[in-house]
């Protein structure tokens, strides 16, 4: 039997099940950005250089992307939101994550964003793909966020 974790291309069509089944912490952190689940994909899914959706038995559990900052200086904006499904699937997705981030970078030198400070799966996943997460807090929207960065080439 196969993964039950598939990563393949992100389309409009997964949006409405991973908006409608995400964690309670990546829609806080939406909020906090100033929009909702459905929102905060549709605008990752639009604006990344390549979105990718994990399918956990086939069914759309989360969306990955990297959208270009700067072109001239290879500065990307990384971002994931999900459902709890696709953390069920913890080891596939450690195992898949290196593989994934250097197909999402492969237009950026460097990779970055904000995560909630309270988000721990997501925080330990990152630093588990080699993401460096900093301690010093960003309020933004009311929520306390962590920048995060990893260094491509």
């Amino acid at each position: 039997m196969g993964d039950a974790l598939e990563l393949v291309k992100a389309t409009p069509r997964h949006v409405g099940r991973i908006a409608s089944q995400m964690r309670a912490i990546d829609r806080a952190e939406c909020a906090a950005m100033g929009r909702t689940p459905k929102e905060a994909l549709r605008l990752g899914l639009m604006t990344s250089d390549r979105a990718v959706t994990a399918l956990v038995h086939g069914q759309p559990a989360a969306m990955f992307g990297v959208v270009v900052q700067a072109a001239l200086t290879g500065e990307g904006l990384a971002w994931m939101l999900g459902t709890d499904e696709v953390y069920a699937h913890g080891r596939q997705l450690l195992t898949k994550g290196p593989g994934l981030i250097a197909g999402l970078g492969d237009s950026c030198r460097r990779l970055s964003n904000l995560i909630s400070a309270g988000n721990g799966k997501a925080i330990r996943l990152l630093k588990r793909w080699g993401f460096t997460v900093d301690d010093d807090v960003m309020m933004v929207g009311g929520m306390a966020f962590l920048h995060f960065h990893m260094e491509l080439r």
